[in-house]
């Protein structure tokens, strides 16, 4: 009779571990939740490790409503340094600063599935403090806003002042109303649609 102890123990694999091994091997990442400093570094780490393996195509799923500016602007930039053609896929609401990720593609490679909702709008502070503090993020907010209104024009071919006016409030797309405003590439319904 064999001695079980002569056999390797062999725990099972946690569910997460192995989603986030077919995710690597998918050449998917997933940016769901607010956007914040952990997810940027999250990100950041997944598209450095997924470059390294080999340059074909990443796929990002966004599904966002949005959170911190500069961890968006990071990812944003990191899309665009990667070596591999990186591809979005838009679902359930992209907004804000998931917006801004969602565009750090050209055209072509941003999808959405039919439902998907979009949300652009001017940056927000909640800034106290004494006046020349205030005066200071305030000046930064004003930048910061012109920077996106810049980005946002370029990547979606409409005029800056559009961009300008559109944002001044809460400005929502279905899915076919950010094709028509050149936000999203096309709609898709299957994965084989993004081939």
């Amino acid at each position: 009779m064999p001695d079980d102890r002569d056999e390797p123990l062999v725990l099972p694999t946690p569910l997460s571990r192995r989603v986030d091994d077919a995710l690597f091997d998918a050449r998917t990442v997933v940016i769901s939740g607010g956007i914040d400093q952990d997810l940027a570094g999250s990100v950041i780490a997944r598209l450095t490790a997924l470059s390294a393996a080999s340059a074909d195509d990443v796929t990002i799923v966004v599904n966002s409503p949005g959170g911190h500016v500069e961890s968006g602007d990071t990812i944003h930039d990191f899309v665009r340094f990667v070596t591999p053609r990186v591809r979005m896929l838009g679902t359930g609401w992209v907004a804000s600063a998931g917006a801004l990720i969602y565009v750090a593609v050209p055209r072509e490679g941003r999808f959405c599935l039919p439902n998907t909702r979009f949300l652009l709008h001017e940056p927000s502070g909640g800034v106290r403090g004494v006046g020349s503090d205030i005066e200071i993020e305030a000046d930064q907010i004003l930048r910061m806003r012109e920077r996106l209104t810049q980005i946002f024009a370029r990547q979606t071919g409409q005029p800056v002042e559009r961009i300008r006016e559109d944002t001044r409030r809460n400005f929502w797309l279905d899915a076919e109303a950010a094709v028509e405003y050149g936000l999203v590439g096309r709609i898709v319904e299957s994965a084989s649609e993004m081939a």
